[in-house]
């Protein structure tokens, strides 16, 4: 399947973003002739996504490393600025190790001997609000381990600052009270220092970390000879003449071949934070040159590796067996139900009873992913398979504002394809266009039966989203006319922090017993 964005030219080059997606807060670590990448999650769940790839250009999603967020109760509803801030992937004493700071509990690690797992549980390391952008080292100079971490000024009235730690080498206990090590306040013209990366090299402990704010700043490289400090600093990438605004916050990785290359974030709106790779060479003064003299690079022979597929992570889903791919999250913990097993393929959700069917954000049972470039078209087949008045399923883009087109039984038992949308300062959504019924054999699936059967008619339909995250949805019910459009554009936007999503979802209001199903089949995006 041709991706909707290659990032690999074919001709020895590559071009920038190479994850053109939300893969936020990015970090990267090689082991042998692989590399591996981690990026923020948030409150979706499974998170901690585990991207490979053999040029740092080419990637797939290979699994996530963490199952379900803890604690289990806070993320029983969606939390979409909450839960797994700016992880930390690192490598040592034969283990993969994720560091994270959860800003509302505070510093996690979970720990694996391969990277598709088995991941442990999470262990809290430090406790405290507003901790956040854990990142550790295992020193082979010294055989010390250290940790450091920033702060989120919501939680803890602090920000501009970098914590350090001494840290037991089984990353399960820090070894004093911990001090700052850089604070921001007494660098003239830094602020919002956040996203520590620490590494050693040359005989200097180093800190990657960006100020300046998310899409206005700079990546910034510290130094000091002690763990300690003090540190000297430098800006290291910035926009400059570019178009790439803020650079900020990512991970340097060195390849076998000896080359030295640099992952960063830059923050799209809608379409969340996508990732660069910047070549990164170190000047007469020992400091880190990144991207083209210090401003990113559009354009760029691609790192010294075997020749790689061209590929990028899976957006499509034909849901074999009933099961979804690895491309998909739910907007908080799953619970049993949401999936209903059946013969054959094609995802198959039940329609969730709850208080919130008027409100997407409020839904914990949507299914979701990022959208995976900035333009692209998603469709998707849909059967509603429930009696129940007020069941409902459909194809979504879901922000702090959201848009969605699918089927709803009626209360008079007919089926109808809708189109509701909510403003970002709604409390429930409205109709984008006039529904229109479409001819159904039956329902099944029955409202309080349980049976799970599928016997409504299939509709498809899709969403067009154009430069700007624009959205045009359609539909095509069966009935001989073809794709016929709904509704106004839609202009997508991000949660904080988070960009928009795509989902599928099947919910109805509440009551007693089974609302029945609803089965997606060949999910596609081109």
């Amino acid at each position: 399947m041709t991706p909707v964005w290659t990032a690999d030219l074919g001709d020895g080059t590559y071009r920038n973003p190479v994850l053109n997606a939300d893969w936020s807060d990015p970090d990267v670590v090689a082991v042998g002739d692989d590399f591996y990448l981690t990026a923020s999650s948030f409150g979706r769940a499974p998170g901690l996504p585990l991207l490979h790839s053999r040029d740092l250009v080419n990637w797939s999603l290979i699994g996530h490393a963490l199952d379900r967020l803890e604690p289990a109760a806070d993320f029983a509803a969606p939390r979409h600025d909450r839960g797994v801030w700016a992880p930390s992937l690192r490598h040592a004493d034969g283990r993969f190790w994720i560091f994270w700071g959860d800003p509302d509990h505070g510093i996690h690690q979970v720990h694996a001997e391969h990277i598709r797992g088995p991941w442990s549980e999470p262990h809290l390391l430090k406790a405290g609000k507003g901790l956040i952008d854990a990142c550790p080292l295992w020193d082979d100079e010294t055989g010390e381990a250290y940790l450091v971490h920033a702060w989120a000024k919501s939680r803890s009235g602090v920000k501009n600052r970098l914590t350090g730690h001494r840290m037991s080498r089984d990353g399960r206990t820090l070894l004093d009270e911990g001090e700052v090590i850089v604070d921001g306040d007494r660098i003239p013209g830094w602020f919002t220092l956040e996203g520590p990366k620490l590494y050693r090299h040359g005989g200097w402990f180093w800190i990657f970390a960006p100020a300046g704010g998310v899409e206005t700043g700079w990546q910034g490289a510290f130094r000091s000879r002690d763990f300690f400090g003090p540190y000297e600093e430098r800006a290291v990438l910035a926009q400059g003449s570019t178009d790439v605004n803020g650079p900020h916050q990512g991970g340097w990785v060195r390849t076998r071949a000896g080359e030295d290359w640099f992952l960063h974030f830059q923050a799209r709106g809608a379409y969340g934070r996508v990732v660069h790779l910047q070549p990164m060479a170190w000047d007469a003064d020992g400091w880190p040159v990144l991207g083209d003299g210090g401003e990113p690079v559009r354009v760029h022979r691609k790192p010294a590796a075997p020749p790689q597929p061209v590929g990028e992570p899976a957006t499509d889903d034909a849901f074999p067996g009933g099961r979804y791919g690895r491309q998909w999250q739910w907007t908080a913990n799953r619970r049993a139900g949401w999936t209903v097993e059946h013969g054959g393929d094609g995802l198959r959700l039940a329609c969730v009873r709850s208080p919130d069917a008027h409100d997407l954000r409020l839904l914990p049972n949507v299914l979701t992913q990022r959208l995976p470039a900035e333009t692209f078209t998603a469709e998707v087949s849909l059967t509603l398979g429930s009696t129940e008045p007020g069941a409902r399923a459909g194809l979504a883009v879901l922000g702090d504002a959201f848009s969605w087109i699918g089927l709803e039984r009626g209360a008079g038992g007919e089926v109808r394809l809708v189109h509701r949308f909510a403003e970002a300062v709604a409390e429930r959504e409205r109709d984008a266009a006039h529904a229109r019924v479409v001819p159904d054999s039956g329902g099944g699936g029955g409202g309080g039966s349980g049976s799970g059967d599928e016997v409504g008619r299939a509709v498809r339909l899709r969403v067009e989203v154009s430069p700007g995250a624009r959205c045009r949805f359609s539909a095509d019910t069966g009935d001989g006319d073809g794709w016929r459009s709904s509704g106004p554009v839609f202009a997508a936007t991000p949660w904080r922090w988070v960009g928009a999503l795509l989902g599928l979802f099947a919910v109805a209001p509440e009551g007693q017993g089974s609302a029945g199903t609803a089965t997606f089949t060949e999910f596609h995006v081109n």
